[in-house]
């Protein structure tokens, strides 16, 4: 996955849906300026000069910008939830996963772009496929979102096809095992935690 975002305008992710909105608000903020201080593969971030609504004025404020994410919750027809193993160096830990990655530049077809990691990191595929949930890891200083779908029914098509600064672990767990995997401190990742949530909290509609 390339994550070169030199073609990033600054705009943000756009966001899932008509939000959940109140009379009394708070009003978006004034971008009185807004310049680039680092455009790289991995570390794009604006700084902008903000005024609030109530006329304070924020003189540096930084934005770090990323393309749109993708996850997937993969179960099998087995019943097994396709999980990873990675070793991530900003903790320097490792820790369960559920397949994830970003677009690609210019890339807009969020459920193809999922496919394609769960291809690549995993080797399963196929199955019915919906979106699950869409998620922001920081709403404060990043500007994008991460859109997590459900693949149900997927089957081991091919041989993982990892880059090579991915070192992954398969591990097949079953969705009844999974409660106490999420409970045990198996994940670390919120934007994961949460689909996973989302999707046993839904299971029993899901599977009547």
């Amino acid at each position: 996955m390339n994550n070169d975002n030199k073609d990033r305008d600054g705009a943000p992710d756009e966001a899932p849906g008509p939000a959940l909105t109140f009379s009394d608000d708070p009003r978006t903020w004034e971008v009185v300026s807004s310049s680039y201080v680092a455009r790289k593969e991995w570390f794009t971030v604006r700084l902008e000069h903000v005024r609030l609504p109530n006329g304070a004025e924020i003189p540096e404020y930084w934005v770090t910008e990323y393309r749109p994410w993708v996850n997937v919750v993969a179960v099998t027809t087995a019943d097994e939830v396709v999980l990873l193993r990675q070793y991530r160096h900003g903790l320097g830990a490792v820790h369960f996963e559920i397949p994830a990655g970003t677009t690609d530049a210019g890339e807009h077809d969020l459920e193809a772009a999922a496919r394609r990691e769960l291809s690549e990191e995993t080797g399963y595929g196929g199955g019915k496929w919906s979106p699950l949930f869409t998620l922001s890891a920081n709403p404060a200083l990043q500007n994008n979102l991460t859109h997590t779908f459900l693949a149900e029914d997927v089957t081991l098509l091919s041989r993982p096809r990892p880059e090579s600064s991915e070192d992954l672990r398969i591990h097949l767990v079953p969705v009844a095992q999974l409660p106490a995997v999420i409970e045990g401190g198996g994940f670390i990742q919120a934007l994961h935690v949460a689909p996973l949530l989302r999707y046993l909290m839904r299971r029993p509609a899901l599977k009547r």
